[in-house]
């Protein structure tokens, strides 16, 4: 994976800047459990950076187990610190060599990381090892063609670097059916990231997304001098919150 994230200060400003909202954790939350395969299933996440959703897995998904995978220590250390769970192991590992024995899993989540993923297809047949028979992967990403995130209004030239590094629908779908999975369905869902702009501000000012260190330190300042005067603008009319969505992909083991 992309290693960017072993950068601990980028970790720290991750956790702090890419939480939600608990009604939007619960709802997203609700629609990954809507496709575990069986009671009290086995989770693993891939890319889990510190810890958010694996953590929020174990809390509402009940009887379930959650291995969460990272290959940033930085970013585990901030998991292990801000949302242990009894029911959550923390580990180290790659996409593409899972610390995790063949048939151990129920389902697998891959959250805003398919891009970061230097091999697709090798990652999907690793995979194919650890879930079991009809095992689902549930991808949560935004596809190259319905890039749309609020960020680009104030930096409009994190759309295109993002169009460079995000993979279309279509690639994802075939690497996956390659490695013998096929394809159940691709939805989206859009929930608030913030109750308002202003919080929006303060989480972006810590650059908590690596899409930031393609910027230079004058063109973010730009970017953030837009949104300030956005805020001013919101202050006249009312706070209203901030919605991002997702795509979701969702694959089964065949």
């Amino acid at each position: 994976m992309n290693r960017v994230y072993d950068d601990a200060r980028l970790a720290g400003a991750y956790e702090r800047g890419n939480g939600m909202p608990e009604e939007s954790l619960r709802a997203w939350v609700g629609l990954i459990a809507s496709y575990t395969p069986r009671p009290s299933p086995s989770i693993i996440e891939i890319g889990s950076g510190t810890g958010i959703f694996s953590a929020a897995m174990a809390r509402r998904i009940e009887g379930s187990e959650v291995l969460a995978v990272d290959a940033s220590e930085s970013m585990l250390a901030e998991a292990r610190r801000h949302h242990p769970h009894p029911a959550v192991r923390y580990l180290t590992g790659e996409a593409e060599a899972l610390p995790v024995p063949a048939n151990a899993c129920d389902l697998a989540l891959m959250s805003r990381v398919v891009h970061h993923l230097p091999d697709r297809v090798r990652a999907a047949r690793e995979l194919a090892r650890v879930l079991r028979a009809d095992g689902r992967v549930i991808i949560r990403t935004t596809f190259r063609e319905r890039l749309d995130a609020v960020v680009y209004d104030y930096w409009p030239r994190l759309r295109a670097s993002d169009e460079r590094r995000f993979p279309g629908e279509e690639e994802v779908v075939a690497d996956f059916l390659t490695a013998g999975f096929a394809l159940e369905e691709v939805t989206s869902l859009a929930q608030p990231v913030t109750d308002s702009l202003a919080a929006y501000h303060a989480r972006l000012t810590t650059r908590p997304q690596s899409k930031f260190t393609h910027l230079a330190p004058e063109e973010f300042r730009q970017g953030l001098a837009a949104l300030e005067s956005a805020v001013r603008e919101e202050a006249l009319d009312g706070p209203r919150p901030v919605l991002e969505r997702y795509d979701v992909a969702v694959f089964t083991l065949s």
